[in-house]
């Protein structure tokens, strides 16, 4: 997240440790990274969409998620135009780390060694999403 770009939705650091837990705030505001394997997100098999904790934006639709074996949820293929980019140089290595468009979130990373039809795998922290599954009838609930 560029501290000089706007977003949509924009909070005081106050305002969003207020709406955010800790461990939240640590990944979307902190740019941190939760443990692999800490989040039930991981196992989550349902139809449903993906969204971001802090805003509310949709992410990711499920069928797009797939078992990466790295211990964090992992999908081929954001929502078109819910997600930006920026360059991490962090760690003394070169990655491209990706955030909500809406409010600037830091949720993960994206690497190109994912399956088709992308070829990428964006590999997201479970603690920045929330899940909402589709209920019988096919409409998100």
């Amino acid at each position: 997240m560029a501290s000089e770009t706007k977003y949509p939705v924009e909070k005081t650091d106050e305002e969003w440790r207020r709406i955010l837990t800790p461990a939240q705030y640590a990944v979307l505001r902190g740019h941190g990274t939760e443990s692999p394997g800490s989040c039930a997100l991981l196992r989550e098999h349902r139809a449903g969409t993906f969204s971001c904790v802090a805003c509310g934006q949709p992410l990711f639709v499920a069928d797009h998620k797939f078992e990466s074996g790295t211990g964090w949820p992992s999908f081929f293929d954001p929502l078109d135009g819910a997600l930006g980019q920026t360059t991490d140089r962090s760690y003394g290595m070169t990655r491209v780390e990706v955030h909500c468009s809406r409010c600037g979130g830091h949720l993960g990373h994206v690497f190109n060694d994912g399956p088709p039809p992308t070829g990428l795998r964006y590999c997201i922290n479970g603690v920045a999403l929330t899940f909402e599954p589709k209920d019988e009838s096919g409409d998100a609930s």
